[in-house]
């Protein structure tokens, strides 16, 4: 037994990157277009910054003023211990420091907030000057560009989003589940999911247990694969939810059965064309049958255009059914 309940096929939110520069900038270079591919890690385009070339030199500044100040702390405990200068000066030197290396750590993890690895920080006294402003803006996953809002020598500001990136090799499919439906849908269910032009299935992996102000619906949600691109955010579906399963050991399309006189028949194939065989039908749902007797296990049979042959032959004047 199946519900069949309004879905709608969505990006997994998941996989989606809002790509935001981190500092304010000018456009220098755009590298990749609305619908490209891209891998992680891969400049997207390069904006130039006077606020990244301040941090930049803070950090060497503050780099210099370490180095000189471990050094003058370094002559005045050696010089302290051998008691030829007051304590005072060592203390003095010791606060020096202890400031030099608050201030280098600050600038340390202002760079890094911005993607800097320790790497180029160690490196960036031999980069040139010229380099100080320029800032890749970087994807952190790979996907398609399915957002891009930015043209050359514009101003970006630090919190704006450039791009947005979507890993479409798999869909969420947002399902609206009714309130008297609530109690019956749970994760872990099968799913059949239609839309106009294609069918899939999945498994129900979410059931929120908070409705929906407005619609007084709950949110199921299935993941589809989707390597071949075949499934569309934005695209209305239905979604049918198994909700009871159970063992049959013969099942066949709803369509091969055809009804004659309260009976119920399904054609095989013989030696002479087709043979109605009367059955017994059990348990349906919205696309299947039980068959309970009349069939068995390997035995071939029409799964679909029974009604065209029962057509074909009583147009023939054969009773397609046996004299029933």
């Amino acid at each position: 037994m199946h519900t069949t309940l309004p879905a709608e096929i969505a990006l997994n939110a998941d996989a989606v990157a809002h790509i935001v520069p981190r500092v304010p900038g000018v456009v220098y270079s755009v590298s990749k277009n609305l619908g490209d591919n891209v891998q992680a890690g891969e400049v997207l385009a390069v904006i130039h910054s006077l606020e990244l070339s301040d941090y930049k030199a803070g950090y060497l500044g503050a780099k210099e003023k370490l180095t000189l100040t471990q050094a003058l702390f370094d002559r005045e405990k050696n010089l302290w211990e051998k008691k030829i200068t007051a304590e005072q000066e060592y203390l003095n030197a010791k606060r020096d420091l202890a400031d030099a290396q608050i201030e280098m750590r600050s600038s340390c993890q202002k760079l890094h907030a911005l993607g800097f690895s320790q790497g180029y920080l160690e490196s960036l006294s031999n980069q040139p000057d010229e380099s100080f402003i320029v800032y890749e803006v970087v994807t952190p996953i790979a996907g398609t560009i399915i957002e891009k809002h930015l043209t050359l020598g514009e101003m970006l500001k630090d919190d704006s989003e450039p791009f947005v990136i979507a890993d479409i090799n798999n869909v969420w499919v947002n399902v609206n589940v009714h309130q008297k439906d609530l109690s019956k849908v749970r994760c872990g269910q099968k799913a059949v999911i239609k839309t106009e032009h294609n069918q899939g299935q999945g498994i129900v992996s979410y059931v929120s247990s908070v409705l929906d102000e407005n619609t007084r619906t709950a949110l199921a949600r299935i993941v589809l694969p989707n390597e071949d691109g075949m499934w569309h955010p934005g695209t209305f579906a239905a979604a049918s939810i198994y909700i009871d399963q159970a063992d049959c050991n013969i099942v066949v399309p709803k369509e091969a059965v055809v009804a004659v006189a309260g009976e119920q028949f399904v054609f095989i194939s013989d030696e002479d064309g087709f043979e109605p065989r009367e059955v017994t039908l059990g348990r349906m749902n919205g696309e299947f049958a039980e068959i309970v007797s009349g069939l068995e296990l390997g035995q071939t049979y029409v799964s679909k255009g029974a009604f065209t042959i029962k057509s074909e032959m009583t147009k023939s004047n054969k009773d397609p059914c046996g004299g029933h």
